[in-house]
């Protein structure tokens, strides 16, 4: 008997509940062509594939609530669970080694390909550093980026209702808890706003509380979705420098903004500075620090959806009509004037889902121009 979605999404429940090192379950994901063959292969199996012993305990007997909680969570509309060997899994987010093996998301999956920049710093802004945290986050948005940060108080939340007050602006949240819970409490209704804009991401599966650990943790995760790391202000201990060592190990760009000297808030900035991260004094010059990965991320939207690569490219550029045919026709109702999402999508008849990657690629090649949020043809 074949299985069934249903068991296969309970048996990758299963698998994330084991903990421990992503790597051994992960190779299982790979080895078999179904979570539910992974778990049926047994004790053996699992330890050829590099499972702990405790790792194999829970496999074997995991538990029961927790599973239950998570397949009740995941019944509503809107709620995903993706692996890690899924095509929906984020590319820049899968390239780490320390990737988690899947991701609970609210809102749409599609947000956590859209070229993002995380935005983080102080839980305990200055007055300034509140101002110029809204006032980047709010420019990168309009520039058609989404923003990436933790929804913690301070500059994480800033920064979302930043991006969430921007016309078709985008913001996506990476947790520290199950999606059922919200820390803190008093975020409840920002992160509805998110899931509803964007997404809200977490690696923990529902009934998972807040824990110390996890908050460091949830920054590799931060940084891993973004193109780059902007860093508003950070004392010299605190999380935003360690979601910016993480973004700069995973190779992302690193931007921090200088502060007075004064202002205890300002020296993780300019520690980071002193370390080779970029200074930024407007939200330009976060978005053409952004180049190297930006082109990453457009080859394997490429790849993923079937358009052509460089590789793939004769060395004259295709003229448009002979592009694939959805580029064709977003082309086609592109001109020389700047034109908003909206429009596009009722223009072309696709999917914003389908407009964000196929115009990142377009502007990636030269084609296209996008200006504040709207594009045009390049002139």
């Amino acid at each position: 008997m074949p299985d069934t979605p249903s068991c296969s999404t309970e048996a990758l429940l299963r698998l994330v509940l084991a903990g421990g090192a992503p790597g051994p379950r992960r190779t299982l994901l790979e080895r078999f062509a179904d979570p539910a063959q992974a778990l049926r292969a047994g004790p053996a199996a699992w330890r050829s594939a590099g499972c702990s012993a405790q790792q194999r305990a829970v496999l074997a007997l995991p538990d029961a609530a927790m599973v239950t909680r998570g397949l009740r969570w995941l019944e509503r509309s809107g709620r995903h669970l993706v692996p890690i060997v899924d095509p929906d899994y984020p590319d820049l987010l899968r390239d780490l080694d320390t990737a988690p093996l899947a991701l609970f998301i609210e809102g749409d999956p599609a947000a956590l390909w859209h070229p993002g920049v995380a935005v983080v710093g102080s839980r305990t802004p200055s007055p300034s550093g509140a101002e110029l945290a809204t006032e980047f986050a709010a420019a990168l948005a309009r520039t058609g980026l989404s923003i990436v940060s933790g929804l913690a108080a301070g500059v994480d939340a800033q920064a979302h209702r930043a991006a969430l007050a921007v016309a078709d602006g985008r913001t996506v949240a990476v947790v520290a808890t199950g999606l059922d819970q919200t820390f803190p409490p008093r975020h409840v209704q920002l992160q509805a706003q998110v899931a509803e804009r964007g997404a809200v991401v977490s690696e923990y599966p529902p009934g998972t509380a807040a824990r110390p650990g996890q908050f460091p943790a949830r920054n590799r995760i931060v940084a891993g979705l973004s193109l780059g790391t902007l860093v508003v202000e950070a004392a010299l201990r605190s999380g935003a420098l360690i979601t910016a060592r993480l973004a700069a190990e995973a190779g992302r760009e690193v931007f921090a903004l200088p502060g007075s000297v004064r202002n205890p808030r300002s020296r993780g900035c300019h520690r980071l500075i002193r370390d080779g991260a970029q200074l930024v004094e407007d939200p330009a010059d976060v978005v053409s620090g952004l180049g190297g990965v930006a082109a990453r991320l457009g080859q394997a939207l490429r790849l993923r959806l079937d358009a052509p690569t460089e590789q793939a490219r004769p060395a004259v550029a295709p003229s448009p009509s002979s592009l694939p045919t959805d580029y064709q026709r977003l082309w086609n109702v592109l001109d020389e004037n700047p034109t908003g999402m909206d429009s596009l999508i009722q223009r072309s008849g696709l999917t914003a889902r389908q407009l964000s990657a196929m115009l990142l690629i377009m502007e990636l090649d030269g084609k296209v121009v996008a200006t504040h949020g709207r594009y045009c043809r390049k002139p």
